[in-house]
């Protein structure tokens, strides 16, 4: 999992404007998750959600990372192309797609501001904290 994907402003200004949850009247379900009876007492989620690292033992902070209600996943930085994955949320078992290669991850802690997770890589674990992104990149002069 020492593969990650980058992208470039225009892509993440295109992403946060698609996946903002403010010009939304609801917020899709994750697959197979059943619909909340009152989103008052739903719990937090992270689909559908732009959601950038803060802290990570192996990803460099300010990576994005949007997991669209389909399923896709797509990952993206200011400093190349972004990628796209797949992924699935099992029985409580999210599983990430990349390139091909299942990678399970752990979910340590979800709020509205805070999604925690631990990667199980062959090897050594990687923990990835996000927080909610700002809003679109600036762009980068010189790369």
């Amino acid at each position: 999992m020492n593969h990650w994907c980058t992208g470039s402003g225009a892509i993440v200004a295109l992403m946060l404007l698609a996946c903002s949850p403010s010009d939304r009247t609801a917020e899709r379900p994750a697959p197979g998750a059943a619909p909340a009876a009152d989103s008052a007492a739903a719990k937090p989620s992270f689909v559908n959600r732009v959601w950038e690292v803060s802290q990570s033992t192996s990803v460099a902070p300010g990576h994005l990372y949007v997991f669209l209600s389909e399923g896709t996943l797509v990952i993206a930085s200011p400093f190349g192309t972004p990628s796209l994955g797949k992924w699935t949320d099992e029985a409580g078992v999210l599983t990430i797609m990349e390139e091909g290669l299942p990678y399970r991850w752990e979910v340590i802690e979800l709020t509205k501001s805070s999604f925690r997770i631990r990667v199980h890589n062959p090897g050594e674990s990687v923990e990835i904290q996000f927080v909610p992104a700002e809003g679109p990149a600036a762009p980068r002069s010189g790369g």
